[in-house]
């Protein structure tokens, strides 16, 4: 089966009937029907439906085993160029949501391309099996499935050398071996679209603890006793006027909870190995190909930040204050900058020693370290420019029934008020909603603790060259 169409989506999710869990219910017939995943569902349909606009082509390639066209977030690079396709297909699909969506298909589906190009790293490693790593992102491929993930452990304590002695495991671990697979018991943070996708891909460093700590597979979303248990849905309803962001692009996170789940063995890709577990993927190519995709998309929704921004300042026409001007190319700054930092991590890609075109990781580290820090003051320049046009602001409904008190006491310098009121409203759900907070804690701790990210930049840039020129400096004066 060649690129999925929306329809295709919606139909295969809806049959798998996974167990999922909101406020305190199972979810119950069509998922795609329920109001806390049909927006969600809705935009994510479409963004398949878009593998097939002419306008927006190439969004597939052709696949090496079939033929077939099969998504281009698959593509394993060879080339620069095929970087540059890459680019351009994610940011495509970007601009559908405009950044809002961070678990687009084309997030996991790098991850699946990137760790089949560097499945090889796990031959003749105890307990690992590349050639399930590499089947799996070809079934993938061809079928074109959606993923999700879950990486965390519970947060039950943070201290640095917290070993877990709980009876019942808290942490995900592997409890048993049979002859069909691996038994996985406990739990896993923060599985983001859990239970709308048709399969999982669990990741477990073990860290100081035992080998059975440590382990990757994938299964189906309805896999036996598998439970995905969601917080509060942030859809505040279904009016795209009073919420134009969370009402599409509202994408759920979940505990993940594995209840003597069974893993086949050929879905597991390496167990009870706790150095390959700790260190697969940071040595894999991981990192620099999913940054490669987060960074494309961040760039997105920072251009349409500053959009926000601008139609703010030019519908209150409060452009000529340089505070304002000052602030807005903050945003601008940051764009530019992030735009700079992509362009370079593929102008200075090299071929990996698994003949893999990799983009410069410490251009792509850079971009993630900075990226936590402007994203919330952009959200506190959005606060500081709205002011209390964030809080005036009517629904939908109010302003139908009071439109011509409205009409003018609403109205702006550049707008009519049934326009203002739908850019304030949008700014609102973008930063001040449940929705827009979300948002800004998600992209905050994407790729972990923001100190960590500053840490491994600095750990991880040659600094030798530097402080020899300082050196030399200093013996030239003797």
């Amino acid at each position: 089966m060649p690129a999925i169409n929306g329809t295709d989506y919606i139909q295969r999710i809806d049959q798998l009937r996974s167990n999922v869990w909101i406020d305190g219910k199972p979810v119950e017939g069509n998922i795609s029907e329920h109001p806390a995943f049909k927006g969600v569902m809705k935009s994510q349909a479409a963004l398949y439906d878009l593998q097939f606009a002419d306008e927006l082509k190439p969004m597939t390639y052709t696949s090496p085993l079939t033929g077939e066209p099969v998504g281009l977030s698959y593509l394993q690079p060879k080339t620069r160029d095929d970087l540059i396709k890459r680019r351009k297909m994610i940011q495509n699909w970007a601009k559908f949501s405009n950044g809002m969506m961070g678990r687009s298909p084309d997030y996991m589906n790098t991850v699946l391309m990137a760790l089949a190009s560097s499945a090889d790293l796990l031959k003749g490693q105890r307990n690992c099996f590349p050639e399930n790593v590499t089947n799996y992102y070809e079934y993938a491929r061809e079928h074109d499935l959606s993923l999700t993930h879950t990486f965390i452990n519970p947060q039950v304590n943070r201290s640095q050398f917290y070993f877990e002695s709980a009876d019942e495991p808290i942490s995900a671990k592997v409890i048993a071996e049979t002859e069909k697979g691996i038994v996985i018991k406990g739990a896993k943070l923060l599985a983001t679209q859990g239970g709308i996708t048709d399969e999982l891909l669990v990741v477990s460093t073990a860290g100081l603890e035992a080998d059975e700590n440590g382990f990757a597979f994938t299964i189906p979303s309805n896999t036996k006793n598998l439970k995905f248990v969601c917080r509060d849905s942030f859809v505040g309803g279904d009016s795209t006027f009073d919420y134009p962001l969370s009402a599409r692009y509202e994408e759920m996170d979940s505990i993940v909870i594995f209840d003597n789940v069974l893993v086949p063995w050929d879905r597991v890709f390496y167990y009870n190995n706790r150095e390959v577990s700790n260190i697969f993927m940071n040595i894999n190519s991981f990192s620099a190909f999913t940054i490669h995709q987060v960074v494309c998309r961040r760039i997105i929704k920072l251009e349409f930040v500053l959009g926000v921004v601008q139609s703010i300042i030019e519908t209150i026409n409060i452009i000529e204050y340089q505070h304002v001007q000052e602030k807005a190319s903050e945003i601008i700054v940051a764009l530019e900058t992030m735009k700079a930092l992509l362009l370079k991590s593929e102008m200075e890609a090299e071929i990996d020693e698994l003949g893999f075109m990799r983009p410069d990781q410490t251009s792509l580290q850079i971009a993630i370290s900075l990226f936590p820090k402007i994203y919330p003051r952009f959200t506190e320049i959005i606060h500081l420019l709205g002011a209390s046009g964030l809080m005036a602001i009517p629904t939908g409904n109010t302003y139908q029934k009071l439109r011509k008190d409205l009409n003018h006491y609403l109205q702006a310098k550049a707008k009519n008020a049934e326009d203002r009121i739908k850019i304030f409203r949008l700014a609102w759900d973008l930063t001040m909603s449940s929705f827009g907070t979300r948002e800004t804690l998600y992209e905050r701790f994407f790729f972990g603790d923001p100190i960590k990210l500053s840490s491994q930049v600095y750990l991880s840039y040659d600094k030798t060259p530097y402080v020899k020129r300082v050196q030399h400096f200093l013996e030239k004066q003797e």
